[in-house]
């Protein structure tokens, strides 16, 4: 009556095994680490070079580490103590970066996992650990609302150049000043034609009408709504682009998240570095157009320090000086997707570019009007441009279709086109409070956590017993089978385990031993009403089920609601909360009840049930 069919028992086994390996890497913490990136978008890091050199680097300078490992992005050194962690990273710092002004490698400090590699090899890994529990750096950052609108306007004064130029309306030169753009003309018929032109074209702009001197003028400036829409487009922009970069340099679970009108929250756990994470968020790449200046010695007259105004030297990939023009033809704001591939003429490797309507309109303008002169396509990075390529423009190019090329490999290309799909900020940012949280009191947090979990665990587990006898060690079990579970599922779901995720395993202890409750309380009536003990064991489990089910489908409504409603650490309570429930359904009915047919399921004759007193009525 009371046993399960041997497949039961072995896939039950096979659960709890499965729990106990993949809950094995969070006994095992982590030690202090050292790791190499790369520094610069064009750079690429390779794993078994970069390795070996942190190899020779180390016994060079007499430094025993417990392990390298390498990943897509990085390689990470692994020590015993801090001490040697620091010694270790000004070893790399200088045999990676002689010219500490310009280095090539990020050398920052980390942790890492010490479980041994037979867990690893087989996908079992810690949780994440949230910054309130790792340690890490929280940054506040306030975006430049009128960097933004500045930004806009810029792109507006091109726009306003082909549209005039299209309509055929003579201007004498549009310029920005200030937050306004201001179009001089030499007749008031011209200005009368332009501000109908303007006016049909855009509902953004507020147009007036002025002279100055003897020119005609027009002064547009962006309306209050639009310049609501371009803060909020701007704030939700430079937000999915920090997620971009910090997802693409490979930082675990960072948070990053609006707070107020203007302004943005990043918590990157786990990173000790606050240089570290500043140059996270500083990875930031813009691809910009610009012609080349190729008169007769100018270049010559600017490298002796004579430079021709409205431009600037550059340098392209193998260091070449190139006289360029400070007036940017298109941005990488025109971009709408960016891929590698491979030229189709000289094989090489290259990057597709593809750009907006506007900003296929501006590049077949300009290339059709400076055929055979050369056109620079730069990328900035950290306030510092690289000419990527600087080709001879043939002929006009149409579709939006272009392609950048010049002796870079495909995994040039490939990081490259990563970058600049990621997109640029659309508005400068600046940190105004930084925050770094050490280790220690992270490490302080999780012990008083667990203390918090493991004491109520106790008292659970006390009063079960003392309470339900057998049965109630029996529930006991079922709990730990149902924390085994759910630290492994929360580590092989990598999630991000809070404060407010060890206060819902604590409340989940709480509401799985109820399921326990209501079935021995069951098995209690069913003897009572003169049931026998196999039968009254039988009869609690199948009775107690429908309550059981009823109530935590209740409780999961109520979890998936705050999964999907909250936010931040809310969602981290939801998440183990639910969790927590699915767990708890297997271990309290299938796990409580294999440990009891186990333990009562062969006797035949059986009296009584070691499950407390059982009152009954008349005694």
């Amino acid at each position: 009556m009371n046993r399960y069919p041997l497949w039961k028992n072995l896939l039950i086994g096979l659960v709890l095994l499965w729990g106990l390996i993949y809950t094995l890497p969070n006994f095992y913490g982590e030690v202090p680490a050292v790791q190499v990136s790369s520094g610069k978008a064009t750079l690429k890091l390779d794993a078994g070079t970069t390795q070996k050199r942190v190899d020779e680097i180390l016994a060079a300078a007499g430094i025993q580490h417990d392990g390298l490992f390498s990943d897509f992005n990085s390689v990470r050194a692994r020590f015993r103590d801090t001490d040697t962690q620091l010694k270790a990273k000004d070893a790399i710092e200088k045999g990676f970066n002689p010219d500490a002004a310009d280095p090539s490698y990020v050398v920052a400090l980390n942790l890492l996992s010490a479980s041994p590699q037979w867990l690893t090899s087989i996908g079992a890994l810690p949780m994440y650990l949230g910054l309130d529990l790792r340690g890490g750096v929280h940054f506040l950052l306030q975006v430049d609302m009128k960097g933004a609108v500045t930004k806009r306007l810029d792109s507006t004064t091109g726009d306003l150049r082909t549209l005039l130029r299209d309509k055929n309306v003579r201007h004498a030169g549009i310029t920005r000043e200030g937050q306004t753009v201001v179009i001089k003309f030499r007749d008031a018929e011209a200005q009368s034609r332009a501000r109908a032109v303007i006016t049909a074209s855009s509902n953004d702009l507020q147009l007036t009408e002025g002279q100055d001197g003897a020119d005609f003028k027009i002064t547009a400036t962006l309306n209050p709504l639009a310049q609501k829409s371009i803060q909020e487009f701007a704030l939700k922009q430079n937000i999915t682009t920090l997620h971009n970069r910090i997802n693409e340099l490979g930082v675990a679970e960072p948070v990053i998240q609006q707070q107020g009108i203007d302004r943005i929250v990043v918590q990157l756990p786990g990173v000790q570095d606050v240089a570290k994470a500043k140059d996270i968020l500083g990875r930031t790449a813009t691809l910009e157009i610009r012609m080349v200046e190729d008169a007769p010695g100018a270049l010559e007259a600017a490298m002796n320090g004579a430079i021709p105004p409205g431009t600037e030297i550059y340098n392209d990939r193998e260091g070449r000086p190139l006289l360029v023009k400070k007036q940017v033809v298109l941005t990488g704001e025109r971009l709408t997707d960016a891929q590698p591939g491979f030229d189709g003429q000289t094989h090489e490797a290259a990057v597709h570019l593809t750009l907006d309507s506007a900003g296929a309109r501006i590049f077949k303008d300009v290339t059709r009007e400076n055929v055979n002169k050369r056109m620079a396509i730069l990328l900035i990075e950290k306030g510092k441009g690289e000419v990527v390529t600087a080709p001879v423009i043939r002929g006009e190019i149409g579709g939006g279709r272009v392609q950048i090329s010049g002796r870079m490999s495909s995994e040039e290309a490939t990081d490259t086109a990563l970058l600049l799909r990621a997109g640029s900020l659309a508005a400068p940012m600046e940190i105004i409070e930084e925050r770094t949280i050490g280790p220690s009191l992270g490490a302080e947090n999780i012990s008083k956590g667990f203390h918090s979990t493991l004491w109520g665990f106790v008292a659970i587990g006390i009063f079960m017993c003392a309470y339900y006898m057998l049965f109630g060690l029996v529930s006991v079990l079922a709990l730990a089978s149902n924390l085994l579970l759910l630290i492994a599922l929360l580590s092989l779901l990598q999630a991000t385990l809070t404060l407010p995720g060890i206060a819902a395993i604590a409340l989940t202890l709480g509401m799985a031993i109820d399921a326990n409750v209501l079935i021995n309380e069951r098995i209690r009536e069913e003897l009572r009403n003169g049931s026998s003990p196999q039968a009254a064991i039988s009869a609690g489990y199948d009775r107690a089920f429908d309550t059981i089910l009823d109530s935590n489908v209740t409780t999961l409504i109520a979890g998936v609601a705050l999964l999907v409603f909250g936010s931040g650490p809310v969602r981290g309570f939801a998440v183990v909360h639910c969790l927590g429930i699915l767990t708890s359904m297997f271990s309290a009915i299938l796990v409580s009840r294999g440990l009891v047919n186990l333990i009562y399921g062969k006797k035949r004759k059986l009296d009584k049930l070691a499950i407390g007193q059982v009152w009954k009525p008349g005694n």
